[in-house]
């Protein structure tokens, strides 16, 4: 049992020191990761189809959010395991939201990306990832199967 704990503790931390090295490849140390997330809300929370949207959900637990925020993208990155968060669920029943908004969250990131990102491979990383989050999230927040039937909309 022992052998099994450590082999998998191993096995971790190769994940982790490959995410690490992937970053330091394209510039991105931990640093990276609170600068990206402070300046990137604090834009948000000015955007006037955004802000509404996120303060309605987070009012008097912006703090909260950042920091979680900031795991996340470290855990992301970093491979870390810092971030032990729902997503799917934590976007459930946010009002207003809709899926053109993910859209525009993207552009805004995107933005921000191309203000901070110390390279353009970084801000090609984190903008593929920001896109697959979004098309996740959209996806659980949205779908609908019978919107794919074929025979849908005959009369």
């Amino acid at each position: 049992m022992e052998q099994a704990v450590e082999s998998r503790r191993s096995h971790f931390e190769d994940i982790r020191a490959r995410a690490r090295d992937e970053m330091a490849a394209i510039g991105i140390g931990a640093e990276f990761i609170p600068i990206l997330v402070e300046t990137f809300y604090g834009r948000v929370r000015a955007h006037p189809e955004l802000g509404p949207v996120f303060d309605a959900r987070l009012s008097g637990r912006w703090p909260e959010h950042m920091e979680r925020m900031k795991r996340f993208w470290s855990a992301v990155a970093f491979k870390d395991g810092g971030y032990d968060g729902k997503p799917v669920m934590a976007h459930q029943g946010v009002a207003n939201i809709n899926p053109p908004l993910f859209q525009v969250w993207l552009g805004l990131f995107s933005a921000t990306l191309d203000d901070l990102a110390p390279t353009q491979e970084a801000k090609t990383w984190f903008m593929a990832t920001a896109e697959r989050i979004a098309r996740s999230l959209v996806l659980s927040l949205f779908y609908n199967p019978a919107d794919d039937d074929p025979g849908r909309g005959r009369a």
